[in-house]
């Protein structure tokens, strides 16, 4: 079974239900031909969006991901291309950066898409996200940027990414165009955004979010917290009774929030990657969803 296709706002990006997260691939040490099967894998199973930030790999993850895929242009074609910038590393590959930083600046968020652009050799991005809020962030500037990006054809859709609403109804005040997502963390064992209005923003106006770190960093499958160990044998006790694997009970947890939001995977493991695929299919009862709730909150609902 094919995953399904999403608008994440009116008028798009059309998105896979299901993304795959590139943010692991250096720290992976996948060689090129492992990239290439790692995304036609992710093709066949209809996961095409692939969620990219400059910041990745230390700067690395884009231009691995652009050289791997050089050579099939046909797979490249197949793909709709998530980024992420905003964020300043200290790393060896950026030796100017003194001090870790936000910089939302018309000059710096330009020059991160040119920069993405060439490094993943592509000629558009569809969707570009402002990666985290900066407390100096001038709405006016960046939605400068968005408007000259959006009309050099370099970007189609703009979002942000860990905003929070107030946040965000300031970028989008300052815009000529909607913006189409805001991607949150967003798990079994990270429900803030359940509570702290970033999701009932998103239904509001009817956009879909997209969810990192919807295993909570791998620590939902290995952690041995006792919070940890209680929310996995609850996702346990419902994957069983379902059909399923935890795991795949844990993406239809998220699956099953009525903001529709879009799971962002950061597996390199094929076999679980093809697993993950099949969450869509399986199906939570709204008392099964709370006992996951109920395990992971700590308490019962008041």
């Amino acid at each position: 079974m094919s995953v399904s296709r999403i608008d994440l706002a009116a008028g798009g990006p059309n998105f896979s239900r299901i993304a795959l997260g590139a943010w692991r691939i250096a720290d992976a040490r996948l060689e090129p031909r492992d990239i290439v099967a790692l995304v036609r894998a992710a093709v066949d199973l209809g996961i095409t969006t692939v969620d990219h930030a400059d910041i990745y790999g230390s700067y690395t993850c884009e231009k691995l991901f652009g050289d791997a895929l050089a050579a099939d242009p046909q797979l490249r074609a197949k793909l709709q291309l998530v980024t992420k910038c905003g964020i300043k590393l200290v790393s060896a590959n950026r030796p100017a950066h003194r001090v870790k930083q936000y910089d939302t600046s018309r000059a710096h968020i330009v020059a991160s898409v040119d920069n993405s652009l060439a490094h993943l050799r592509a000629d558009k991005i569809d969707l570009l996200l402002i990666h985290r809020p900066d407390p100096l962030m001038d709405a006016d500037e960046v939605a400068k940027a968005f408007v000259d990006l959006k009309q050099a054809g370099k970007v189609l859709h703009f979002g942000v990414s860990n905003f929070t609403p107030s946040q965000f109804e300031l970028l989008a005040s300052r815009l000529p165009f909607p913006l189409v997502t805001n991607q949150i963390q967003f798990s079994a064992l990270h429900l803030d955004a359940l509570d702290n209005g970033a999701l009932d923003q998103c239904q509001r106006l009817r956009i879909s979010p997209m969810a990192w770190s919807p295993l909570h960093g791998g620590r939902l499958v290995k952690e041995e917290s006792a919070r940890a160990l209680t929310v996995r044998e609850s996702l346990a006790v419902v994957a069983k009774e379902i059909g399923a694997t935890p795991e795949q009970g844990a993406i239809a947890w998220i699956l099953m929030h009525p903001s529709k939001p879009v799971p962002v995977l950061g597996t390199t493991n094929l076999q679980r990657l093809r697993s993950l695929a099949g969450s869509e299919s399986v199906k939570l009862s709204r008392e099964q969803w709370f006992r996951v709730w109920t395990a992971s909150s700590g308490h019962e609902v008041p």
